[in-house]
């Protein structure tokens, strides 16, 4: 993550030649397949190990169908959040010709009394399109598109966590320091049926944490080719993802997206998981975001937010990140309260976290709540890194708060003073 605040990529929506992952029934090996140099497009093929490869061979010669010769319409799928705020729904529909941006969509409605956001005698929400990405399970020029939800009235809907988000990074204020994030997902693989890590044996466990951060080796890895197609399937997409690596518990994976800047950054976050839970369930495997999915001696799984403004990045900038830092440690149980749910399991003082009941700041302390790197202070500007957001944290409140507290809110004199004293942080 140290070159993810780097300069921010501008995300283009032109349609590369069909390069296009296809789906399968459940996979018992999860191999990457590509099929012979040929004058036809080229497609990458799932294999699965099943006793009727032909029926499976049929369904995916559809799936693989390219339909620009014959049609100018188009499928978006339509995606949201549901009520609990982490779970990702989708819905497909025609369009007549390709699109590029998210004002040519209509708006469309969903039945939220199936999912937990609204009452069965008025239960029509209504998706507003937002951002559009390239769609690599369908190819050509069909599109996936992230939606937030409102009222038929047009309000937003109480789990509509982007609006706020998008009010927040409107404000003059924050678009002129222009804000800057670099967002680490880390989520664990499970077998199904079973709720245990891909790679453990079921019911007892690996050797212990050591071998597998960036580990290599069929005893070491489990779950690369999962990584490695989700990278990919984002890249087409055209979602801004800068790497993937293998965690510090086993059947443990990160992918990380930025930088980006506002409100874009939690559009990407949210797309490249719904790519992870389509690609997982093509494999047949279940994907976690919980923060602590193992209980003792295991890592757990956090979201850690890399935060920049403009005159962070800047000459004298780590001043600036101090003055941030000391307002995030007055709003800390704010934060920690929005940070996602089961936190208090993962932020316990050990395995690389901080106490989620108290607040610190270190130099390359990976056990802060607030991480400053050793090139930032060596150069006196750069970024800070919040490591308190967990695995399931919603990138849209988490990048909202940073912006505000940082840049909007403003503590007493009195409040300030005390606060930089017990940090000791002379600002």
């Amino acid at each position: 993550m140290a070159q993810i605040l780097a300069a921010s990529p501008s995300c283009q929506m032109t349609v590369p030649k069909h390069s296009v992952i296809t789906s399968s029934k459940l996979w018992s090996s999860v191999v990457l397949k590509q099929k012979k140099q040929s004058t036809k497009p080229r497609h990458f093929k799932i294999s699965a190990l099943q006793s009727d490869n032909s029926t499976i061979n049929r369904v995916e010669t559809l799936l693989n169908l390219d339909t620009k010769p014959y049609t100018d319409r188009i499928i978006a799928e339509y995606i949201w959040i549901g009520g609990s705020g982490i779970d990702l729904r989708s819905k497909s529909r025609t369009l007549e010709k390709p699109v590029e941006d998210p004002s040519e969509l209509p708006k469309w409605n969903y039945d939220g009394s199936s999912t937990g956001q609204a009452p069965g005698e008025d239960s029509e929400v209504i998706l507003y399109p937002q951002a559009i990405f390239r769609d690599p399970f369908r190819g050509g020029n069909n599109i996936l598109v992230i939606c937030d939800t409102y009222t038929p009235a047009g309000e937003p809907i109480p789990t509509n966590k982007r609006a706020k988000a998008a009010e927040i990074f409107s404000n003059k204020k924050v678009i002129d320091e222009l804000p800057w994030f670099g967002i680490e997902q880390e989520y664990t693989l499970l077998q199904p049926n079973v709720n245990w890590p891909l790679g453990w044996p079921v019911g007892a466990y690996p050797g212990p944490q050591g071998p597998y951060y960036c580990g290599v080796g069929a005893e070491k890895s489990w779950g690369r080719d999962i990584s490695d197609a989700h990278y990919k399937a984002c890249l087409y997409a055209g979602i801004n993802i800068s790497g993937t690596n293998g965690e510090v518990m086993p059947g443990q994976w990160e992918f990380q997206v930025g930088p980006s800047v506002g409100i874009e950054a939690g559009d990407h976050v949210w797309c490249a998981r719904y790519l992870l839970e389509r690609i997982t369930e093509q494999a047949g495997v279940v994907l976690t975001l919980d923060p602590k999915p193992i209980d003792g001696d295991w890592n757990g799984a956090g979201c850690h937010t890399n935060y920049s403004t403009k005159s962070m990045r800047e000459e004298g900038g780590f001043e600036v990140i101090k003055k941030a830092i000391l307002n995030l440690s007055l709003r800390h149980k704010d934060h920690i309260s929005a940070y996602g749910e089961g936190n208090e399991r993962r932020l316990t003082g050990k395995h690389e976290t901080a106490s989620i009941d108290q607040f610190s700041w270190g130099v390359a302390n990976r056990g802060c709540s607030i991480r400053v790197g050793r090139d930032t202070e060596k150069k006196g500007k750069g970024y800070l890194e919040d490591r308190r957001p967990a695995s399931n944290m919603d990138p849209y409140i988490v990048t909202g708060l940073l912006a505000e507290t940082t840049l909007l809110w403003e503590p007493s004199l009195e409040a300030e003073a005390l606060a930089a004293q017990k940090l000791s942080l002379n600002v």
